[in-house]
């Protein structure tokens, strides 16, 4: 069995496309379909469509709920530039079942023991944790699991912690960490592979000008899609 997992995919219908191309029998998604892409209502339509599991993250939260998003400082202006997209692409029953969607999951996959959560266990859907094993060990440490696999933070990594391997499948559809392609992981035969896709960016750029978004907010976001740099 070949496990395809990923994470914040935020409104990115092209890198999510180039992602689910990679062979795979079951998808799980770890949130943040939504938020900050141009195509969030095409996002969340294929992604529901697919996967065997489908977690909320905060992005995906605030659409349904109107709660902040609770993302950091220097983004926050652009979740709030792009919340008028999912309003106006994601029905009022779709963000109902949005809402309902759980914030973690414990599953036996591929005959390995995983838990699912978008942020960390303790805090499902805003607390913010770097790659450092020392910061996780409290998280991990009480769960029943072999493998964690986490997101929020779109940045890819696999760590050893507390006797179990955590997983970043990194972004789908932005990137925080320098590289141009989409990020995701395979889980298969107890192994898991931290893997990239190229995509066409300026298929997104070019929706993301055409969606109405303050042009600054465009700017931004088209540029940070280019360098896969958070702004400072």
């Amino acid at each position: 069995m070949r496990v395809l997992v990923i994470s914040d995919v935020h409104g990115n219908a092209p890198a999510l496309e180039a992602v689910l191309a990679e062979p795979h029998d079951v998808l799980v998604c770890l949130g943040d379909v939504v938020g900050y892409g141009p195509e969030p209502g095409t996002c969340l339509r294929r992604v529901g469509d697919t996967a065997e599991l489908l977690l909320r993250g905060n992005h995906d939260h605030a659409l349904a709920t109107g709660a902040p998003p609770g993302c950091r400082a220097n983004f926050r202006w652009l979740a709030d530039s792009t919340a008028a997209l999912g309003l106006a692409q994601v029905s009022a029953t779709a963000r109902a079942a949005l809402g309902a969607f759980p914030t973690h999951a414990c599953q036996v996959l591929a005959g390995v023991n995983c838990f699912f959560v978008h942020v960390t266990p303790r805090d499902p859907l805003y607390r913010y944790l770097s790659a450092d094993p020392a910061a996780w060990a409290d998280e991990v440490e009480q769960l029943a699991a072999d493998i964690v696999f986490v997101g929020h933070t779109h940045l890819q990594f696999q760590l050893a912690v507390a006797g179990r391997t955590l997983v970043n499948p990194g972004s789908v559809g932005q990137p925080k960490d320098g590289d141009p392609r989409a990020a995701y992981a395979l889980l298969e035969d107890g192994t898991i592979r931290l893997r990239r896709v190229a995509y066409p960016v300026e298929c997104t750029v070019a929706a993301l000008e055409r969606s109405g978004v303050d042009p600054q907010a465009a700017a931004t976001l088209s540029a940070l899609l280019r360098t896969r740099r958070a702004p400072g």
